[in-house]
């Protein structure tokens, strides 16, 4: 898998799309190795990472910022506030000029389209910390996680609540690269990106996975090795009332549990608003693998980090 790596040196993290199955294997087994100390040193040494943010952030900032120190780099936490951008100048403008300071630009933003920007400027890779389109840190997390529970062993995965999430499309993409069965449970207006399902479609005829995307929230999760699920109000949602309306019976709870196998686990990236997408119950009961998922944000980052740089 060391080969395997090395090939994402010099890469842009922007969204899983742009990883082969073996490649994003290779992520998890360097996640694994992270995790369980087999790599040692410090491959960051005298590098720089920016990490900029024009969102709120408690588990990808820290989790990167700590793996940043703990190869031996240095994390530059840098808010779109403090920087000239926030008065006009361009991204290419700031994508140009980071890149004479620093070795990644960590970035964690609004809109995609921005993260593609600087990365077609830059002259170092942009990481995406998240993006309205897509999450594929929390992405890389989350496989490996079940991983981590499950083995190497294919899974039926569900994802419940807003299916044009940016959550739900990076890991769908992911359980794609892995083959696993993955099923979306949405209201029919809130179904992932059709250009998204298309190419997630494609890379399961090569690893074997299937898609299915219906309504029937007790139907998707009928025998489920995990249930995920995430805030029906993102950031910057504006048809909050219409949500408050569809999304009810999508809320993962004991009851809804009951469909699903004994040994089911239940996801979720955080933060999370008990009562609505989940409950308390659920959320911090047996079957809640939430925390545990959180931490490998650290061993994931470093893998990342480590792969795109040295």
């Amino acid at each position: 898998m060391a080969s395997v790596l090395r090939r994402l040196k010099g890469r842009d993290f922007l969204t899983l799309l742009d990883f082969t199955p073996l490649e994003f294997k290779a992520l998890i087994v360097r996640s694994r190795e992270h995790k369980w100390g087999l790599a040692r040193g410090n491959p960051l040494k005298g590098k720089y990472v920016a990490g900029i943010f024009e969102k709120p952030s408690t588990r990808t900032r820290v989790s990167m910022s700590v793996a940043t120190f703990d190869l031996g780099g240095v994390f530059l936490e840098l808010p779109t506030s403090s920087l000239q951008v926030s008065r006009g100048e361009t991204l290419r403008d700031t994508a140009q000029v980071l890149s004479r300071f620093v070795n990644a630009i960590a970035a964690r933003v609004k809109s995609h389209s921005t993260l593609e920007e600087l990365a077609k400027w830059a002259d170092v890779p942009v990481i995406n910390m998240l993006s309205d389109r897509f999450h594929p840190l929390q992405a890389l997390t989350d496989v490996f996680t079940m991983m981590e529970f499950f083995g190497e062993r294919k899974l039926k995965v569900v994802f419940l609540g807003d299916g044009a999430a940016n959550t739900n499309h990076s890991l769908m993409i992911a359980s794609a690269l892995v083959g696993y069965d993955y099923v979306v449970g949405a209201p029919q207006e809130y179904w992932p990106d059709g250009d998204i399902v298309s190419k997630v479609e494609e890379i399961m005829e090569e690893t074997g996975g299937t898609l299915r995307i219906v309504e029937d929230p007790v139907g998707a999760v009928e025998g489920a090795d995990v249930i995920y699920t995430d805030t029906w109000f993102s950031m910057g949602v504006e048809d909050i009332e219409r949500r408050k309306e569809v999304f009810p019976p999508y809320q993962v709870n004991s009851k809804l549990l009951s469909h699903a196998a004994p040994h089911v686990k239940v996801m979720h990236c955080q933060p999370w608003f008990l009562g609505q997408e989940i409950t308390e119950e659920v959320a911090y009961g047996p079957h809640s693998i939430a925390f545990e998922q959180a931490e490998n944000r650290l061993h994931t980052a470093k893998a990342v980090l480590e792969a795109l740089l040295i």
